[in-house]
């Protein structure tokens, strides 16, 4: 089954937004590296708290991503 224009942008949203985050995660990662080079352990992990939380996102995101190629998610119309 083809999907409609709207699903098809509701997909594209979601891995957009998904790549995003992920792309984040990995800059904050790096971020964290400087910071334990610099010393701070303590701000070192608590980005990368942040940056695998964004990771856990990006993961659920791609998943409704899928689910909505395989019509278990659909936009509905607006009223």
């Amino acid at each position: 089954m083809a999907l409609t224009k709207p699903n098809q942008q509701l997909r594209r949203d979601l891995k957009e937004a998904a790549a995003t985050l992920k792309w984040a995660g990995v800059d904050l990662f790096g971020v964290a590296k400087r910071m334990l080079a610099a010393g701070d352990e303590q701000g070192a992990n608590d980005l990368m708290k942040i940056a695998f939380s964004f990771q856990e996102a990006e993961d659920k995101l791609a998943g409704y991503a899928d689910e909505v190629k395989v019509g278990r998610i659909v936009r509905a119309k607006s009223e």
